[in-house]
């Protein structure tokens, strides 16, 4: 029976002993243990102050969600060769499924469509300004099948887009 009593004493006397030097160790080393870092004290970290210019306040895509179409003007000439081609490569990655390669709206995904998509070389898609052009591709057609790319392209790649396709012309 004293055995067990000394066997017990000791192991409370161990058990105090890790909790004193534990304690000893999160008040005196400057290191300390999780609760001293900033992921769980945020609060007494002052916040970083944002250098001036990294929030815009200006520009962006609410103002081409705000333009008129008719007055919505790409920022480099639609005929440019080079911008064009990287129309091309930008029709191949985001448009080509549903438009096609013929551009009449018999691509893999799109001829499943009932109706299918435009034909991007019909008259009334070549007649479109480029403004209206973009605002489509960018926010989409309410009550259609063309899904809104802005969060998927970027302005220039839209833009790119459209050269390529003003540069297709009319399906005779």
């Amino acid at each position: 029976m004293i055995r067990i009593a000394c066997v017990g004493l000791l192991a409370v006397f161990v058990m105090v002993a890790a909790v004193t030097v534990v304690n000893w160790y999160d008040d005196t080393l400057a290191v300390g243990r999780m609760w001293q870092t900033p992921v769980i004290r945020p609060h007494e970290q002052p916040i970083p102050v944002m250098a001036a210019g990294s929030v815009p306040w200006s520009g962006g895509e609410a103002l081409y969600r705000q333009a008129d179409p008719d007055t919505l003007r790409p920022p480099f000439a639609l005929n440019d060769p080079g911008m064009i081609a990287h129309g091309a490569i930008g029709y191949g990655y985001y448009c080509v499924h549903c438009h096609g390669p013929n551009y009449d709206g018999y691509g893999t995904v799109g001829q499943s469509f009932a109706p299918p998509p435009r034909d991007l070389r019909s008259v009334q898609v070549q007649s479109m300004t480029p403004g209206a052009l973009f605002k489509e591709i960018s926010y989409g057609i309410p009550d259609g099948r063309q899904p809104a790319l802005a969060s998927t392209m970027s302005a220039d790649e839209r833009w790119h887009v459209i050269a390529y396709i003003k540069s297709l012309g009319r399906r005779d």
